[in-house]
Parts: C-alpha cells; sequence; structure tokens
C-alpha cells in the first residue's frame, strides 16, 4: 500500500466517522423533538394526577405520534416558570394560572381547550360545624383555601367572599392554606378548620368514591359560575403539533367506550376550544384581590 494511498483511505475512514457522528447527533435531535413534555398544577396528590392523566397521555401519543412524558412538580409556580423558559410544552392549568403564565410569557402562552364545564365552574365551601350555614357564619372561624395561586380553591372564592363584604383576613380567626382540594377537605373533616372551599369537580369526585362522607363535612354555600381549568402550551411551540394536540382533544366522543374511559377521569363530557379572552374575567378578580398589579 503507496503511502498516498493510505492516507488518502485514512481521511476517507476519518470522513465517514464524522458523517456518522453527524447523523446520530441528527437522529438524536430529532428524537428529542418527538418528546412532548407535558405537566399539571399539583391540585391533587401526584399519585392521583399521574393516574388522570396516563390515559389520556397514550391517547395523544397516539394521536400525534409523540413520545408524551408526565412530570409532576412540586407547586404552582413551577409549571408556569417552566412554560416560561420551555421546559414544558403544555400544562393543564387553572384560570388564575393562565393569567400568571400569560404575564410571564408575555402573552404568548396558549391556551387550546377546555372542558365543556370549565365555562361554568364554581367552588363549594364545606365545613363540619354545625354553626356555620352562610359565608357570614364564618367571621371568627378558622378557614382553609387550597394553593395561594389556585383559582377556585383560593382566588375566586376569595373574590365571591369579598363582594359578600367579608375581609377573610380580618374577619376570620385563622386563614390556612391546604395546598390542594382533597387536603382542604381533610382539614375540615379533621378540625383543623371550621370551613374550607373546594372545587365542585374535585369535591364530587370525593363523594363519590366515598372518601368523604357529606353527612358529616357538607356543603353549605356554592359560588356563581367562572371560567377555570384549561390546557395550555408553550407560545414556541410548533404550530402543527399544537394544531395536533386541538384536534386530538376536540375529537374525544364520550359515547365511544375507549374515548369515555379518559374523559371520565378528566372529568369532561366533552372538550372545547378556548381562547385568552375566556380569563379576562379571572385577571380582573386577580387585580381585585391584590393577586396581581
Amino acid at each position: 500500500m503507496t503511502t498516498s494511498f493510505a492516507r488518502r483511505l485514512v481521511i476517507k475512514q476519518a470522513l465517514l466517522a464524522v458523517a456518522a457522528t453527524s447523523a446520530m447527533t441528527a437522529f438524536s435531535a430529532s428524537a428529542a423533538e418527538q418528546v412532548l413534555r407535558v405537566s399539571a398544577i399539583p391540585d391533587e396528590a401526584p399519585t392521583e394526577l399521574q393516574r388522570k392523566f396516563k390515559p389520556l397521555g397514550e391517547y395523544l401519543s397516539k394521536e400525534t405520534g409523540m413520545n408524551v412524558v408526565f412530570t409532576p412538580v412540586s407547586d404552582y409556580a413551577a409549571v408556569v416558570e417552566s412554560l416560561a423558559t420551555g421546559k414544558l410544552d403544555m400544562a393543564w392549568l387553572g384560570g388564575f394560572t393562565y393569567v400568571q403564565a400569560k404575564i410571564r410569557t408575555k402573552g404568548t402562552a396558549n391556551p387550546i381547550v377546555q372542558r365543556a364545564e370549565d365555562a361554568v365552574f364554581t367552588s363549594r365551601f364545606i365545613t363540619a360545624n354545625p354553626d356555620i350555614k352562610t359565608l357570614e357564619d364564618l367571621k371568627g372561624k378558622t378557614f382553609a383555601f387550597g394553593a395561594p395561586s389556585s383559582t377556585s380553591g383560593s382566588l375566586m372564592p376569595r373574590y365571591f367572599i369579598q363582594k359578600a363584604g367579608i375581609n377573610p383576613e380580618k374577619d376570620f380567626k385563622n386563614v390556612a392554606y391546604s395546598g390542594a382540594h382533597d387536603a382542604t377537605v381533610a382539614f375540615v373533616a379533621a378540625g383543623k378548620a371550621d370551613a374550607g372551599v373546594l372545587n365542585t369537580s374535585v369535591w364530587d369526585k370525593l363523594v363519590e368514591t366515598k372518601k368523604v362522607d357529606p353527612a358529616k363535612v357538607r356543603v353549605f354555600a356554592t359560588t356563581p359560575e367562572y371560567f377555570d381549568y384549561n390546557w395550555t402550551v408553550r407560545g414556541d411551540l410548533d404550530p402543527a403539533i399544537t394544531k395536533k394536540l386541538t384536534e386530538a382533544f376536540l375529537k374525544l366522543d364520550a359515547s365511544k367506550p375507549e374515548d369515555k374511559a379518559i374523559m371520565d377521569l378528566q372529568r369532561a363530557s366533552k372538550f372545547v376550544a378556548t381562547e385568552p379572552k375566556n380569563y379576562v374575567g379571572i385577571e380582573e378578580a386577580a387585580k381585585t384581590a391584590g393577586l396581581l398589579k
């Protein structure tokens, strides 16, 4: 083998190696792009959120051709920040959390769908104290909200309490934050709070699954209706992916057994398209409550 031929062979092998490495890198990048990173506000226990999402995640994987990965987060702020910094592609948000995400992303966070139920959402005030029959009876009592950034467990109930002429920090003996809707029920049932508030959907689920006895912990008031939860995608997500996700949600049909199983876990009769203007009322309520500047 001549020296020049050997040199050419070495160069050729080196070029092939570089090409192979580039191909692998491109393949890895392409594979990475096929992962859809999803999370949700932690308004229930992480295990419950995972259980509820698993069939939906499998369905979205099939519909989009992507690997849908669900990652629980520690608190509401983490969901907002992860959407804003591109660590998440899509998240299940409450109305107030969406408003926070919109502000944090300078208006780019994009709500795509919500359950039909979310256009007429309510919160339930609960108690185990026989002396509490109205909101007025809460004065001088201990009270539990959910998480501070929860729309249905804190913001909107607080807004309606204030509209009734009650200032929680001044009129209640003590205000606590349980961190989640099911935890609020546990607080009230255990006597850690005289009363509390949570969203109607979780309350109904806890009653249906017999995790709360409505003869001991009862509903004594319900808020007016408001917009709440939605699925929001980060603003710079590929429009083609956003379109696939939106269409996948909208085509879920409760008359089909396989779809109904998914929707029952989401407590949805159907999914409908949504848009930022639906949450203007939430933003105004947050400003009134002093939670937004």
